[in-house]
């Protein structure tokens, strides 16, 4: 039990969703004020009661942010900037700012999983860019380049330039982005949020050594996804 209650202190709810959840238990009570005082019966009042809390719940869980901090050492790594499963494991052509070949990992949130964004690497932010877009799957290869998206590019201390890339899905239709141009940033700082889930893609030098594989679930900000070699 003391372990428990320990976990749930670090939990809080993320800014993105107050106005979001206050508006919205506000507007379950009023109604249910009003089926209790019109009915005689009070099935509605429960039925109601019941599904609008169960989905205010749901809500709830989407806005939740864990307090993390990365215990491990943050020189030439690169940890997971989101909570959720690894669905691409591949070398591609970035065309848009390396011109090179580039690793490239994604990872897809589910509606379950938490939708806080962190900085997968220390650094300093090079470059900020939203690119308006399709709402393809976001599981789909061409969501990546073809979706709404947002860029961020990172240089850290040993002069590596990392990509980040926010990509909205079907269900996802807004992309916050805290990130701006020529700020330092480090690893345990919340680079952004992505409403209703998505995905988020990382690009890395061919050389870094990869420490995830396809399939395997990550924890934002806790699992370690590459080592840089330079």
């Amino acid at each position: 039990m003391g372990e428990r209650i320990r976990k749930l202190k670090k939990i809080r709810i993320h800014h993105e969703g107050t106005s979001t959840l206050l508006y919205s238990i506000a507007s379950i009570v009023v109604l249910a004020l009003i089926l209790y005082n019109s009915f005689d019966m009070k099935w509605p009042f429960w039925l109601f009661l019941v599904v609008a809390g169960s989905l205010w719940l749901i809500v709830l869980n989407f806005y939740r942010c864990p307090i993390r901090y990365f215990n491990g050492e943050t020189e030439r790594t690169v940890v997971a900037p989101a909570d959720g499963k690894i669905v691409v494991v591949e070398e591609v052509d970035e065309h848009e700012y390396f011109h090179d070949r580039r690793l490239m990992r994604s990872i897809f949130m589910s509606p379950l999983n938490v939708h806080a964004n962190w900085f997968p690497v220390d650094g300093k932010v090079k470059s900020v860019a939203h690119v308006d877009g399709n709402f393809h799957k976001a599981w789909l290869p061409k969501a990546s380049e073809e979706n709404e998206h947002a860029d961020v590019l990172i240089t850290t201390p040993e002069g590596t330039d990392i990509l980040c890339r926010q990509i909205a899905g079907a269900m996802a239709r807004r992309i916050v982005t805290y990130a701006k141009k020529d700020e330092e940033c480090f690893i345990d700082e919340h680079l952004g949020f992505i409403k209703l889930g998505s995905r988020v893609d990382v690009y890395l030098p061919v050389d870094s050594e990869v420490c995830v594989k396809m399939g395997q679930a990550t924890t934002g900000n806790m699992t370690v996804i590459a080592k840089l070699k330079s």
